[in-house]
């Protein structure tokens, strides 16, 4: 997935999904970002982060997703919505 810019719309968005970091830090790893957007986000956080992102993008992230992010109605909700075939199961955390 590309870099996100570091723009004022993305920094306050990720200031609100991601508490832990940075909102500079969290826009440097797009995927771990994008896990947090779709599983905490608003409506409005999604569409102003759609403004710089594809669907490839989003289902790259799904893709890739860390394991322990998402909750089982986002994981579904976000794969019925980028037309997956079906919902796979969620990332596994390995020891």
């Amino acid at each position: 997935m590309k870099k996100l810019p570091l723009n004022p719309d993305l920094l306050v968005v990720a200031e609100r999904v991601i508490w832990f970091q940075s909102p500079a830090e969290a826009l440097q790893d797009p995927i771990h970002f994008m896990a947090y957007l779709l599983t905490y986000g608003t409506h409005e956080d999604v569409g102003i982060v759609r403004r710089y992102i594809s669907d490839d993008d989003m289902r790259q992230a799904l893709d890739h997703a860390p394991p322990g992010i998402f909750d089982p109605r986002s994981w579904a909700y976000w794969h019925l919505m980028l037309d997956y075939p079906t919902t796979p199961p969620f990332p596994k955390r390995f020891p």
